[in-house]
């Protein structure tokens, strides 16, 4: 049976409200929490930027969820000693429910702490460099690094859980998926058309063959952003408004400003949307859009709605939608 969890916006809610929607996200069948983990909103109109490590530490202790970041980039802001070391503090707290998602990254996040921007093949080899070294901390051995783009000095963890934290990696180009399926746990993925999602479960599998593992056992995570509401009209004018950012068809790696995002966000009409975010008050069409994403493989997806009215929509999900998922 699939895991049907809640995607966290970080950047779009107090944390205080979203502790409190994650709560009654569990009290109406959702298992599961995907925390944004935002340096900065994508837009000034959705608000906030808290800091996902503490904010998941309180949703361990307030609820039974599973949960991770959706995604941490362990490259810039952080090293990624200091990700092994908060990843191992929340898997010794709560065994079994914590995981982490781990990214290349993008600027709106990363260039807080200034220097150069590298290009993606650059970023991929970071990520790359960035998971030895966690996993390598992950043992409880003494370990040292010194790599092309990180240096850690002999040290060890010693706070962790019996078992290492599972490590799932966001990915959609071939080469990084294949990495990810060999090196890694599991995949995070947004949501797409269902052509290109059997390419990226493709990808992954043949890396996770090439490694030895079965892939079919592998979780495979998909990020859905939807906006619903009581007529399709006001679902159109949550997205414009409070997720723009959802119908921009190209890459936003290197975007800087949540006013850079602002700006084209005045060139965002409804069909730009379109195969992106579900716009619909049908929660048939949503349930059907869930149910043909279990069909493809994915065993665990964590769904967005955009608009402020998270209560209404957890509770019409909790009742229309997840009891009629096979």
């Amino acid at each position: 049976m699939a895991t049907i969890g809640l995607s966290a916006a970080l950047e779009q809610f107090h944390p205080n409200d979203l502790i409190a929607h994650s709560k009654l996200a569990e009290e109406h069948g959702f298992r599961g929490v995907m925390a944004a983990d935002h340096f900065q909103p994508w837009v000034p109109q959705q608000g906030h930027n808290a800091f996902a490590y503490a904010w998941m530490g309180a949703l361990g202790a307030s609820s039974g969820h599973s949960f991770g970041p959706g995604v941490t980039c362990p490259s810039f802001r952080y090293h990624p000693s200091v990700i092994a070391h908060a990843a191992a503090t929340l898997g010794a707290m709560y065994p079994g429910r914590f995981w982490l998602g781990l990214g290349s990254g993008e600027a709106l996040n990363e260039n807080v702490v200034g220097g150069v921007w590298p290009e993606p093949l650059e970023r991929f080899e970071m990520l790359q460099e960035a998971v030895e070294i966690i996993q390598k901390l992950f043992s409880g051995k003494d370990v040292r690094h010194r790599g092309k783009h990180f240096k850690m000095n002999k040290v060890r963890m010693w706070t962790l859980p019996e078992r290492p934290v599972p490590i799932y990696v966001a990915a959609t180009g071939p080469q990084t998926l294949r990495w990810a399926g060999k090196a890694c746990d599991g995949l995070i993925t947004p949501g797409a058309s269902h052509e290109k999602l059997k390419g990226i479960l493709e990808n992954f599998a043949q890396g996770a063959r090439a490694a030895g593992k079965d892939p079919d056992a592998m979780p495979k995570l998909l990020q859905l952003h939807v906006s619903w509401a009581e007529s399709d009209e006001e679902a159109l004018q949550s997205a414009i408004t409070e997720w723009p950012n959802g119908g921009m068809n190209f890459p936003k790696q290197d975007v800087r400003s949540p006013d850079d995002f602002a700006a084209m966000a005045r060139l965002v009409r409804a069909e730009h949307f379109k195969g992106r975010v579900l716009i619909s008050a049908d929660l048939e069409e949503h349930r059907a859009m869930l149910q043909g994403f279990i069909d493809l493989g994915f065993n665990e997806i964590y769904v967005h709605n955009v608009g402020r009215n998270q209560e209404a929509w957890i509770k019409a999900y909790g009742e229309h939608v997840l009891p009629k998922l096979k």
